[in-house]
């Protein structure tokens, strides 16, 4: 059976959107991406993080709980879905930035909205060194993102890392982003989606046999 709904992972410059857009129309599939911008707190959090992190936080939650509601109304049976995040990423953030009371209060709320959404058959997890990351932050400008630093973007992969060392409630594929430039070479997109075809449980490193710079 193929995979319906398919989430592509990855820290913030990963390249998640740009592989969203491609992997859908190249299979056919709905195109589902998260709202950033809308989020009211987001520039004030980056330029204070503990001061702004729970407002951020929460506001992030609903919206992404209210997109997933949304999405499970879809017929997954006949529609196919590719999505640039997974409502579970919400929860690494807020381990990053919450205090420890913060945190509880975080997790009853999450924990009552994550059993009323669908979780995906396949999860793309895209790796960038931090390097790249900031080189792509740093070119697409966007203007609540300028206050990101290099430690900020460190601690976070380290917690997607471990989130993902230990993720099994899907099939995981797991890119090298900064080895793979799946716009600009197609034929790497076709051995993805082959790979990804063949994943059906676990998890499985993506290894381009024709290779492309990450962009």
């Amino acid at each position: 059976m193929e995979h319906r709904y398919i989430a592509v992972e990855g820290v913030i410059g990963a390249g998640k959107t740009t592989l969203c857009r491609a992997l859908a129309s190249k299979i056919g599939a709905r195109l589902n991406l998260e709202v950033v911008e809308e989020n009211p707190f987001l520039k004030d959090f980056y330029d204070d993080i503990r001061t702004y992190a729970f407002q951020t936080q929460v506001f992030f939650l609903l919206s992404r709980f209210r997109q997933q509601q949304a999405l499970a109304q879809t017929d997954l049976f006949h529609e196919r879905v590719v999505s640039d995040y997974m409502f579970a990423k919400d929860r690494i953030f807020a381990s990053i930035n919450l205090t420890d009371d913060e945190m509880a209060l975080y997790d009853r709320l999450h924990e009552v909205m994550e059993r009323e959404i669908p979780k995906p058959d396949a999860v793309i997890y895209l790796r960038a060194p931090t390097d790249l990351l900031l080189e792509r932050i740093r070119r697409r400008g966007r203007e609540f993102e300028r206050s990101l630093t290099r430690e900020y973007l460190d601690v976070l992969q380290e917690a997607y890392n471990f989130f993902f060392a230990h993720y099994d409630q899907s099939a995981l594929l797991v890119a090298n982003a900064g080895e793979c430039d799946f716009l600009g070479n197609p034929d790497l997109l076709d051995d993805l989606v082959g790979e990804l075809a063949a994943l059906k449980a676990g998890t499985a490193s993506f290894t381009p046999r024709r290779k492309g710079r990450g962009r």
